[in-house]
């Protein structure tokens, strides 16, 4: 079970070391503002759901 655990961070680590020189730090900041603006605009039209779902009842 150990061998299985240490397979699969090695898989992970070395997957993610060699992607890692192709991403550069504008990317990073434009994924982490993308899901910023995704999050806020799903929370907005969860309450404004949830209001108009109230009204009818």
């Amino acid at each position: 079970m150990n061998t299985n655990i240490q397979l699969k961070v090695g898989t992970a680590s070395g997957t993610l070391l060699s992607i890692s020189p192709g991403i550069f730090s504008q990317d990073i900041v434009k994924t982490i503002i993308l899901a910023v603006i995704g999050a806020t605009v799903s929370f907005v039209v969860s309450l404004l759901l949830k209001k108009i779902t109230k009204h009818k009842k």
